[in-house]
């Protein structure tokens, strides 16, 4: 129903503009200066008293040759008495008006010259042409469950992807295994590989609800939008989803972990989601040590029930991100959108879900809007947040953080780059 109600919207606004908006000869040009702008006034001009001629058609009416051709040489008398130039003109036979723009020289107040113009004869009044800047709420996305995402509104996700959206860059999933089929996936995945031995790969929920946090399709008018929705992402089937009395359950192993960070390595992953934790382990840290020493972003899930909030988010140089019920917001500890999050679930559907490994996600995907406005450069992701170290993560004060304005509205005032926890 809403996705039916949404177009309706759509063809009644094209509607409207087909028949109530100006004539495109007779709009402001979408390129014009906003200097020539400035200088350019609307003459409105009475059209003259319908009357009726033998064997003719009433006259005055819009389109008539006679009215129309009298009315454009009294508005170029009018400007030449005025020393301007017309521009254009817009017939309103609702409102028995003609509108001709007409330009002023430089140097000249259009608001003078307007006033001087109201007071010739020939001429119902003049106004100086304005400009309006739209104050309506922030761009949206056309997919149905985007406005029930946290991100649309406590990220303006849509004015982010004004900036970046992720294009071509590497995002390595390492996960549970992505439905690729699905309609918010469908060829999100440019590389899929299993590194779970002995387990048939098929489609599982934590997997493909990660996956589609950081790069679901964005306007194609299903489902959700994605953190990055043109990133390319690399789903490496390194855990497997387990049924137990209190609900399905994701494990991984050490070598299944191990296999699927030095694939990501090896093919140039600039972004390494890792929405899982457990205990220290010194081969994934090696791992990680050579991921980081390349310049990848490596992002791990905080669990508050394990020391440290457990590995990898405890390893030096690796972004801890949990979700907002996280109490107390420990030094180093990022906080991003993590709780009801609508996303992506095998067998094409959508459901809410909770919990730091999306929380992680959303940073995975801001890290991947990054890399793509700073060029794909192999530099450390500097986080933006509320706090001097850790806390609520900024995402439009990240992205734009070498910019001199913040265009998405980001509170820069009270945002600061937070310091990766060594």
């Amino acid at each position: 129903m809403r996705r039916l109600g949404w177009r309706a919207v759509a063809l009644l606004g094209s509607i409207w503009l087909t028949f109530l908006a100006p004539s495109a000869s007779a709009q402001t040009p979408p390129r014009l200066a906003r200097s020539e702008a400035a200088q350019q006034i609307l003459v409105l001009v009475r059209l003259p008293t319908t009357h009726y001629r033998p064997n003719a058609a009433y006259s005055g009416g819009y389109g008539d040759p006679l009215s129309r051709g009298a009315l454009r040489r009294a508005a170029e008398r009018i400007a030449r008495d005025h020393g301007l130039a017309v521009v254009d003109d817009w017939p309103m036979p609702l409102l028995s008006l003609d509108c001709f723009i007409m330009a002023a020289p430089p140097g000249q107040s259009p608001e003078a010259v307007a006033e001087s113009l109201s007071r010739d004869s020939g001429v119902a009044w003049s106004q100086p042409m304005h400009l309006y800047r739209a104050q309506g709420p922030a761009a949206a996305h056309n997919d149905p469950l985007y406005p029930a995402q946290p991100a649309a509104r406590l990220w303006r996700l849509a004015e982010l992807h004004r900036f970046a959206t992720g294009r071509n860059v590497a995002v390595a999933v390492i996960d549970s295994q992505v439905e690729r089929a699905h309609p918010d996936l469908a060829g999100q995945v440019a590389i899929a590989e299993n590194f779970v031995g002995g387990r048939a790969p098929a489609a599982e929920q934590h997997g493909t609800g990660v996956a589609g946090v950081i790069a679901a399709r964005a306007d194609n008018g299903v489902g959700i939008s994605g953190v990055a929705p043109e990133a390319r992402l690399l789903a490496l089937r390194a855990c497997w989803q387990v049924s137990e009395s209190s609900g399905p359950t994701t494990l991984c192993s050490t070598l299944s972990l191990a296999k699927a960070l030095h694939f990501a390595i090896d093919h140039r992953a600039q972004v390494v989601n890792l929405s899982l934790s457990g205990p220290p382990d010194p081969l994934l840290a090696k791992l990680l040590d050579v991921a980081l020493a390349r310049g990848a972003t490596v992002v791990g899930a905080y669990d508050p029930k394990l020391p440290h909030g457990g590995f990898p988010a405890s390893h030096q140089g690796v972004i801890a991100v949990s979700d907002e019920s996280l109490a107390g917001y420990p030094d180093g500890v990022y906080i991003a959108p993590g709780r009801d999050v609508p996303t992506t679930q095998p067998g094409g559907r959508w459901f809410l879900v909770s919990g730091s490994s999306y929380a992680a996600a959303h940073v995975s995907g801001l890290a991947a809007l990054v890399r793509e406005r700073r060029g794909f450069k192999p530099k450390a992701l500097t986080l933006v947040s509320d706090r001097p170290t850790g806390g609520a993560v900024e995402p439009c004060a990240t992205l734009l953080l070498s910019s001199k304005a913040c265009d998405c509205g980001c509170p820069r005032s009270a945002a600061r780059p937070a310091p990766l926890r060594r």
